[in-house]
C-alpha cells in the first residue's frame, strides 16, 4: 500500500498531525513505540491547553483514543521502532520520490513523511554518572522520586525539567539542592517562585558545572565547580537527577534533511518544510527554539495541512477524491 502520509511518533506533534490527517481524509501510517512523548512520565502537567491539571499518563490515553477514533483512514502502529528512511521512485510517472519507511517489523511506503520523533533525554558525561544509573543516578522524578525518601537529592539543570522534578521531589525528599550550570534559572517564573518557597529546597547554586558523582556501591555525592572562581566542592548527596535537556531523535533523516548544529532538522516556521520536498518535520525535532507541548502540537498542524497541499500539487486532485 502507497500511504499518502507516514507519521512518525507519538507524542503531542504526531497525534496533532495523525488527528489533521484524518480530518482531510488522507490515507495515513501512524507509527510510534508509545503514545505521549516525554511529557508521559510527568506527573502533573499544569499548561495543556482545556485542563488545569492532567497526568502525562492521562494525556497519552487521551492521546491514543483520539488518534485511534479514526480507524477508517488512520493505520495505528504502535510498539513499533523506525530504523531507516529512504527515497525511492515515485509510483507516479513524473511525479516527486516517495518514502520507504523500514521498521522492526515491516516496510512501509508513503509520499509524504511527518517528523515528530521528538528528543531523549540528554546525560552528563561525566565519571561517575554511568556507573551509578540506578544506584542513585536517575532521569525521571515521576518514576524514582519516592526511592529518595528522606534523603538528599541534588537535581542538576535549572530549566523547566529541572524545576518539575524538585516539586516531584518535595513529597519524599529530605533536603533538595539544585544546581544550574548558567547564572540564572531558565525556567517558568511561576514555578520558580513555588519552588523557593518550600523549605525542603535548601539552596539554589549557579554558575554551577557538575564534575562528578561520587560514591562507593551507591551515590554519596556530586563534585562541581564554581564557574565564578574556580573553586571545587564537593556535596553530599544520595541522589542526582539529570535534567539537561534533550538530544534531537533525527537520525532517522540525518542524510536527507538539512540539520543545525545540535542535530535538530531545521523547518520552516511557516509550514514544517524540511530542505527536502515531502519531508515536514514539527516538536522537539526540530529547530524551533520552543519545547512545548502546545507549540508541538499546533506546529504539527501546519506541517500536516503543508503536507496536504503538497499533496494536491502532486496530484493535482484531492488525496481523498484519488482513493474514494
Amino acid at each position: 500500500m502507497l500511504y499518502d502520509c507516514i507519521i512518525i511518533g507519538g507524542g503531542p506533534a504526531g497525534t496533532a498531525a495523525a488527528v489533521y490527517a484524518a480530518r482531510k481524509k488522507l490515507k495515513t501510517l501512524f507509527l510510534t513505540d508509545s503514545f505521549g512523548g516525554q511529557s508521559s512520565v510527568s506527573d502533573d502537567i499544569q499548561n495543556w491547553i482545556g485542563d488545569h491539571h492532567i497526568s502525562g499518563f492521562d494525556l497519552a490515553k487521551k492521546f491514543e483514543a483520539h488518534v485511534r477514533s479514526f480507524t477508517d483512514t488512520v493505520d495505528v502502529h504502535t510498539a513499533e521502532l523506525a530504523r531507516q528512511v529512504s527515497t525511492v521512485a515515485s509510483t507516479d510517472a513524473g511525479r516527486q520520490c516517495d518514502f520507504e519507511v523500514t521498521t522492526d517489523k515491516g516496510t512501509y511506503r508513503g509520499k509524504t513523511l511527518i517528523l515528530a520523533t521528538g528528543a531523549r533525554r540528554r546525560k552528563l558525561g561525566i565519571p561517575g554518572e554511568s556507573e551509578f544509573e540506578g544506584k542513585g543516578v536517575a532521569y525521571c522524578s515521576t518514576c524514582d522520586a519516592p526511592i529518595f525518601s528522606g534523603k538528599k537529592v541534588a537535581v542538576i539543570g535549572g530549566g523547566n525539567a529541572g524545576l518539575e522534578t524538585v516539586q516531584d521531589l518535595f513529597p519524599y525528599a529530605a533536603e533538595i539542592y539544585l544546581l544550574e550550570y548558567s547564572g540564572a534559572l531558565k525556567g517558568d517564573q511561576k514555578t520558580q517562585e513555588e519552588i523557593t518557597q518550600n523549605p525542603k529546597l535548601k539552596r539554589v547554586i549557579l554558575n554551577a558545572e557538575a564534575l562528578a558523582v561520587l560514591g562507593e556501591k551507591f551515590v554519596t555525592g556530586i563534585r562541581y565547580k564554581d564557574r565564578l572562581t574556580g573553586e571545587e566542592h564537593d556535596l553530599a548527596v544520595q541522589g542526582v537527577f539529570v535534567e539537561v535537556g534533550s538530544v534531537p531523535n533525527s537520525e532517522l533523516v540525518k542524510n536527507l534533511v538539512e540539520l543545525d548544529a545540535r542535530g535538530q532538522i531545521i523547518v520552516d516556521a511557516k509550514h514544517g518544510t524540511t530542505s527536502h520536498a515531502g519531508i515536514f518535520a514539527a516538536g522537539d525535532v526540530t529547530d524551533d527554539p520552543y519545547k512545548q507541548n502546545n507549540i508541538s502540537a499546533g506546529d504539527a498542524i501546519k506541517a500536516l495541512l503543508a503536507a496536504y497541499a503538497y499533496l494536491l500539487q502532486r496530484a493535482k486532485q484531492s488525496p481523498a477524491e484519488k482513493s474514494a
